[in-house]
């Protein structure tokens, strides 16, 4: 483990200098592309008979477990890191709206996707049962907070619409976690889905994951209030991320769930009443230089994860029509809404473009993917997977700047909008 760290690490800081000394792209799309370009001339040279450093590129994927260092490492510290950045009074400001697009757009989204790849991959050719369609849509509905928060804020989103978008992927990604884990236990089981049963699981993990983050981070800000040792502080929240989550794992609740709100409490009482200043600018630095490595070596991750993606024509072309699927279900299920609602919530009437636009996904959805049992289905489901997030990333993270100056164009014009806040 400790090798393959050090490899990871190392490949990392060269594709991060190469990015910013020569590419200049976002640091997180930028590491992607190059991992990614340095993927695609390995497979290359493998196919002209030089097979060396594609076996070696090979060799190391498959002694990662991608699923188990995302959803069980770096994810409770990256969603701890993104809530610690979020204003909690503008995210109760927008509670209603975060509300019902983590919640009920996500569940909306997921069957609306589920439905629409059975039909697709039917008229296809390809053979895919409803419950591993609907697990799709589980996994890929969410919009990932590592993918999401960086580059929406860099895109320069007026304050409402960042809040919104942030705090949806905060809390979407636990839901669609939750989701995926439901419809994978019914198809183990062997039984049609009961959707009395996982409502009942949902509310326990997702409400349950709320209620321990809550009480873990109030712990956490307790004990902080009592020193003033920046350390020491800084030692104890990142114990409280790590064996936080450990410990949610072992009782069964959301551990994504729990780290937002412990992140949010923190954030906002921990930070405010619990650390001096001194502490306060020692602990803003570290969160932000952990959070940035870690995306850091996550978006390398995606990049190389091209080895594992099985490629054929007729996946590529059924991918690029489930990418239209997934903006199509994106638009109905939180764009459409927030068009219709967005003078009721006091956000700009652009609003729905840049919600529509700006819903990334990530690496969880391809953790998830992975995450599958070894068969066909995962093959399909993990490239399907894939090539939607490469999209998301590059082409929906590289032009969200434009649409957020449209989305806004009106606004900033009357005024209502500063010019400064959509400029990239």
């Amino acid at each position: 483990m400790f090798n393959i760290a050090v490899v990871l690490l190392v490949i990392t800081a060269g594709v991060a200098y190469i990015n910013h000394r020569f590419v200049r792209l976002p640091t997180a799309i930028g590491v992607m592309v190059i991992a990614l370009v340095g993927s695609l001339v390995l497979a290359l040279l493998n196919g002209m008979g030089f097979s060396g450093l594609h076996d070696y590129e090979t060799s190391l994927l498959a002694s990662i477990d991608f699923p188990e260092v995302v959803l069980k490492g770096m994810l409770s510290v990256l969603l701890f890191a993104a809530a610690l950045g979020v204003d909690f009074s503008d995210l109760h400001a927008y509670r209603w709206h975060v509300t019902a697009l983590a919640v009920l757009g996500t569940i909306a989204s997921t069957l609306l996707i589920g439905g629409a790849v059975w039909l697709a991959l039917g008229w296809a050719g390809l053979s895919l049962s409803l419950p591993y369609c609907l697990i799709f849509g589980a996994l890929i509905s969410p919009t990932d907070p590592v993918a999401v928060a960086g580059i929406i804020r860099s895109a320069g989103a007026p304050r409402s619409m960042d809040v919104v978008i942030s705090g949806e992927s905060l809390f979407n990604d636990g839901i669609g976690v939750v989701l995926f884990a439901m419809l994978l236990g019914m198809i183990a089981d062997g039984g049609a889905p009961d959707w009395g049963h996982g409502a009942v699981l949902l509310a326990r993990e997702a409400g349950g994951g709320l209620i321990y983050g809550l009480i873990l981070g109030w712990i956490t800000y307790r004990i902080l209030r009592t020193i003033d040792n920046y350390q020491v502080e800084i030692l104890i929240t990142l114990a409280a991320v790590l064996g936080g989550y450990a410990l949610a794992r072992e009782l069964e609740v959301s551990g994504p769930l729990a780290m937002v709100v412990a992140g949010l409490v923190v954030g906002e009482h921990g930070r405010e009443f619990g650390m001096s200043e001194l502490t306060r600018k020692h602990h803003d630095e570290f969160w932000e230089l952990l959070d940035w490595m870690l995306n850091s070596v996550l978006f390398v991750l995606i990049g190389l994860e091209f080895a594992a993606v099985t490629f054929s024509l007729q996946v590529l072309l059924v991918s690029a029509g489930m990418i239209v699927v997934a903006l199509i279900a994106r638009l109905l299920c939180a764009g459409a809404p927030m068009a219709v609602l967005s003078r009721y919530f006091n956000m700009p009437r652009g609003a729905w473009q840049v919600l529509t636009w700006g819903g990334l996904r990530g690496a969880i959805s391809i953790a998830l993917a992975l995450s599958l049992p070894s068969g066909p289905p995962r093959d399909l489901i993990l490239s399907m997977t894939y090539y939607i997030v490469v999209f998301s990333i590059l082409v929906q993270g590289l032009s969200i700047g434009k649409v957020v100056r449209w989305a806004t164009r009106k606004e900033v014009e009357e005024g209502a909008v500063p010019r400064e806040g959509v400029d990239l």
